[in-house]
């Protein structure tokens, strides 16, 4: 069982690629980065301790012997003069401090007292208080007290421009991480998409096969493999309306032979077996021409007018069509097919509902056309598979109402041909609402 540190440590690592890599790349330039500024400190750490041990081995002696050989009314005028970035001179006993060193101190204290040589006794303190403080302490020959006063460095001061750099060379790395990380995603997330909306009969964009050499390589084959679905497809199209197409002379011929046989039970069956045979033919080459209805022109046509034509087809053979909610304006699709959708949805709701109701709506550039019923409705989780073909529902809509389960898949054929959404939900209160959304 994972503990709760590595159940955290798996929340806080990003489940995207994209983020995943643009961490990577960016600690690992951040850590190289301080990795040079390290480098770049540690070096200026040295220096610093380099040039202050040669001050105070070449200067403290010169300075000494300066201040013995004045007059003692005079060597207070030349302290300022002599003084240096790390230490300065004070005539006086000094501060008493601790006489035992830490390591960095001794260091001090050892090149103080080199410096100085034996001609003059030292003794080197630590001073109590924030940060390094060292006084040596020795006399004069006319038996002055003098004080070295040291404040070792560690650093060289930084100058006040500098946290300014280390910002904008940081944001430089951020930015340019994240450029890199969007150039090498984005063809991993076309091609996802691509994936994602792949349909071989509609009519969504190629993949662009641009870019580096990887990336159109793999481009190159996305396309070739959506073309080779295509023709699969296009195969079993075929198929499918051949066969179909040959039975037709077959069953019209037994058609044929059963009506002029002897009046009998048998003889209705078989008349009536061989109709729905012949129906589910007549279906099957309506689906596999249903799969070229973008082979149609597309033209302007006034939605209103085509609504209510069709409607009053309907109503001339006295079936029960009405038109709610009608927005007018004109579209441009392809009329054949839309017309033979909307056919498909209405016959199928006056099967099962024995009347059709169409609305049509207009939202944000998208014209919504929409057939409903007051019928049993489809339960919700067979919504999408009653979209498939020859799939039937087991109860309300079986073989005896006449079905061939190509309808509704002949209906979403043609809306994906034309560039619409088929949806179908079911109503409050009851029924089924077909829902093609065409975009303009």
């Amino acid at each position: 069982m994972a503990t709760p540190a590595v159940l955290k440590g798996i929340r806080l690592w990003p489940r995207t690629l994209r983020a995943r890599l643009f961490i990577i790349l960016l600690a690992g330039l951040a850590i190289a980065h301080a990795m040079s500024f390290a480098a770049l400190f540690s070096e200026r750490y040295f220096a610093a301790r380099s040039v202050m041990f040669n001050t105070l081995e070449n200067d403290v002696a010169t300075s000494i012997a300066i201040l013995d050989r004045l007059p003692a009314a005079e060597r207070a005028g030349w302290l300022d003069q002599l003084a240096r970035g790390s230490y300065r001179f004070v005539l006086g006993p000094g501060i008493p401090g601790n006489p035992v060193l830490e390591p960095d101190d001794a260091e001090v204290a050892s090149k103080i007292q080199a410096a100085i040589g034996a001609k003059y006794p030292v003794e080197v303190q630590s001073i109590p208080g924030a940060g390094r403080h060292l006084q040596a302490h020795l006399r004069l020959n006319d038996g002055e007290p003098l004080t070295i006063d040291v404040t070792p460095r560690g650093v060289m001061p930084v100058a006040d421009w500098l946290p300014y750099v280390l910002v904008a060379q940081l944001s430089l790395l951020v930015l340019c991480s994240w450029f890199a990380m969007r150039q090498a995603i984005r063809p991993l997330a076309n091609l996802a998409k691509a994936a994602d909306t792949l349909d071989p009969n509609s009519n969504t964009p190629r993949l662009s096969e641009t870019g580096p050499t990887e990336v159109a390589n793999a481009a190159t084959a996305f396309n070739a493999m959506r073309d080779r679905i295509a023709q699969y497809l296009e195969e079993r199209v075929q198929i499918l309306a051949a066969i179909s197409h040959d039975l037709q002379t077959p069953i019209t011929r037994m058609k044929l032979r059963a009506e002029m046989a002897e009046d009998s039970v048998d003889k209705d069956k078989l008349v009536q077996d061989l109709g729905e045979v012949e129906r589910l033919v007549k279906e099957g080459v309506a689906y596999a021409r249903s799969a070229h209805g973008k082979e149609e022109n597309a033209s302007r046509v006034d939605l209103a007018s085509f609504i209510e034509s069709l409607a009053c087809d309907y109503q001339d053979t006295g079936k029960a069509v009405t038109i709610g909610e009608l927005s007018d304006g004109a579209i441009v699709t392809r009329p054949h097919a839309l017309r033979r959708v909307l056919t498909n949805l209405i016959d199928n709701a006056l099967k099962f509902a024995g009347g059709a109701e169409i609305e049509v709506q207009r939202h944000d550039g998208t014209v919504l056309i929409t057939v409903l019923d007051r019928g049993p409705g489809i339960p919700d989780g067979q919504l999408q598979a009653v979209l498939q073909p020859f799939f039937r529902l087991e109860q309300s809509r079986n073989r005896d109402t006449g079905g061939t389960g190509l309808g509704l898949a002949i209906a979403l054929q043609l809306a994906t041909a034309i560039g619409a959404t088929l949806t179908l939900r079911n109503r409050d209160g009851g029924g089924l609402a077909a829902e093609i959304a065409l975009r303009q």
